[in-house]
């Protein structure tokens, strides 16, 4: 008698994929969703990539990677039978996903779409605009963001960094060489000396280097001239210098009073003595001249 491990497997003995491959990972992963910030207009370049994470974390993103498969038949094996139910079934949660990660608003404007990846092209033809204009913004804020020494210099490339990499999802990638270059200009006037080294050098430093070789110099200019190393500090001394300097004219103006009477007294008795000396040799000349007339 065979074994029943030797008989041929059948449609109905085949594998549960949908509650293996995808309903398993809810379990723990429904955290993911409250993470997703709702589409509201402004944010759909974030939106869109939480989106993706979330169902590719959750391993619900099987039909956006693969293409919808052929309709059933009598013919259909066993495996193409799994595919399709996989990839129905993941088709089926992306889109509630989706769907509830965006406001009600803008939900009821989308064209609707019984396949996940149609419906994520319908959101992005209505926020085509949206993206331009953000793309703009960023443009704006990265050609104003100056580093001023909070925070450290690390952290300054960082944000800088990530302003640069939202461009990747609006298809104008910046290069890393650009990148690095355009840095170095909202260093402040404390790394010049440090920008012409790197000028004047052949090699082209990666993002790595980058932060690692001005990390450095931030801390050699904090022990060669912490005054002037961190402009945060800088700037705090000298709003208490001129805080104090305002002080001290306070205070001079307070005490010019009784000091300038001081000097004012002192020279009304210097001539007073000096008159009084004068008056004693005239007296004197006089009493002497009247003696000599009265002797003649």
């Amino acid at each position: 008698m065979a074994s029943s491990s030797n008989q041929p497997t059948n449609a109905s003995s085949k594998p549960n994929y949908i509650d293996t491959k995808i309903s398993a990972p809810l379990v723990g992963h429904t955290g993911l969703l409250s993470n997703i910030d709702p589409l509201n207009g402004m944010n759909y370049s974030s939106w869109i990539e939480q989106v993706k994470i979330a169902l590719g974390v959750m391993e619900l993103d099987f039909a956006l990677r693969v293409d919808r498969s052929s309709p059933l038949t009598d013919k259909s094996t066993t495996d193409e039978k799994c595919v399709f139910d996989l990839w129905e079934r993941s088709n089926r949660m992306s889109l509630m996903i989706i769907k509830n990660s965006i406001s009600s608003a803008i939900r009821g404007a989308i064209p609707n779409s019984e396949i996940a990846t149609g419906y994520l092209e319908s959101v992005e033809e209505q926020f085509k605009g949206t993206s331009k204009a953000h793309a703009s913004t960023l443009i704006l804020k990265m050609l104003t963001t100056k580093y001023d020494g909070s925070g450290g210099v690390r952290e300054h490339i960082m944000v800088m960094n990530d302003m640069a990499n939202k461009f990747k999802s609006m298809e104008m990638e910046i290069s890393e060489g650009f990148l690095v270059h355009f840095i170095m200009t909202s260093l402040p006037a404390q790394f010049g000396p440090f920008i012409i080294n790197y000028n004047s050098q052949r090699e082209k430093w990666k993002m790595s280097e980058l932060i690692a070789m001005c990390v450095q110099e931030e801390e050699r200019l904090k022990i060669e001239k912490p005054d002037v190393a961190h402009l945060t500090t800088t700037n705090s001394n000298k709003r208490k210098f001129n805080n104090g300097g305002k002080g001290s004219n306070k205070g001079n103006k307070s005490n010019s009073g009784p000091a300038n009477l001081r000097k004012l007294v002192l020279v009304q008795v210097e001539l007073k003595r000096k008159l009084s000396a004068n008056f004693a040799r005239n007296l004197a000349t006089l009493n002497i001249t009247a003696g000599n007339l009265r002797s003649g």
